[in-house]
């Protein structure tokens, strides 16, 4: 039985893919186990410091993010950490989950850089 967690950052109250992953709402925290999605809780995002939320997301023991958007450095963290990242996404959270799981979705290296933020 192969079991992941997948977090997406989201908006709207959980309900769609954020266009940027250190400013997104929050993040659905999707388990699957075999193929489908056995749950899912939101958590409020915690705070947009360089480097805390790779950290964070790894310490609930995350396998999968994604995201429409993301800095360089969180992606460097994330791939550090052995976390796959996929950007690029769009449309409702939990469709994205689903088709991660699929094989449908595919990350189209969406990295930002130079933010109104300092790049961040």
């Amino acid at each position: 039985m192969k079991t992941l967690k997948i977090a997406v950052a989201s908006d709207n109250g959980g309900k769609t893919v954020t266009g940027h992953f250190g400013h997104c709402e929050g993040f659905d925290v999707f388990t699957s186990e075999d193929g489908k999605i056995t749950g899912g809780e939101f958590f409020p995002n915690p705070g947009h410091k360089p480097g805390f939320l790779p950290n964070y997301l790894n310490g609930m023991g995350v396998n999968v993010v994604i995201s429409g958007g993301m800095g360089g450095g969180a992606a460097d963290i994330f791939k550090e950490k052995g976390i796959k990242v996929i950007t690029g996404a769009e449309g409702g959270a939990r469709e994205a989950a689903q088709c991660y799981i699929a094989g449908t979705l595919k990350s189209t290296g969406g990295l930002c850089s130079g933010h109104s933020n300092g790049g961040d």
